[in-house]
């Protein structure tokens, strides 16, 4: 029987793309400085200051800069249990409220429902200390029949 290690590579490939050695630029500057606190199957905690290359000329943190990282932690938690290369379908996001630079953010990531090749994925941001809303997110995510070695070699 072969052993089931997709949290372990979910979370390698996860810190890949915030150190930038496989993404795009756009997901390392918004990832830059994520930290991850829990991780089981399905699940993703993370920890996050708002950076300087997250925000905007106002000082807030940037709703794209939330957004990519809200895509990249829900489908590091979707990889934990689909064990597939995935593409996001449908993502809706609200906003609630907003962090400036240097402010300190929780990320959580909870797979809701796996209907075979569909996932859906729940991802919150709030922020730390007070845990008030920052921003919510619904997303499907599709998985096809490669494994991320088998993308990385074709890279």
């Amino acid at each position: 029987m072969q052993e089931d290690n997709s949290l372990e590579k979910s979370l390698a490939w996860l810190q890949d793309v915030v150190q930038g050695a496989i993404g795009q630029e756009l997901e390392t500057r918004a990832l830059d400085g994520l930290r991850i606190t829990h991780a089981q199957k399905g699940f993703i905690r993370c920890n996050f200051v708002v950076s300087n290359r997250a925000s905007g000329v106002d000082g807030n943190w940037h709703v794209g800069a939330i957004a990519t990282l809200m895509d990249v932690v829900g489908a590091v938690a979707v990889y934990s249990v689909a064990h597939r290369v995935i593409t996001s379908v449908d993502f809706s996001i609200s906003y609630y409220s907003t962090a400036k630079i240097h402010e300190q953010v929780e990320v959580d990531a909870k797979v809701m429902a796996n209907k075979g090749r569909l996932t859906q994925v729940m991802v919150e941001v709030r922020r730390k200390g007070n845990g008030e809303l920052i921003a919510s997110g619904k997303q499907w995510m599709a998985s096809n029949n490669l494994r991320v070695s088998q993308v990385e070699h074709s890279i």
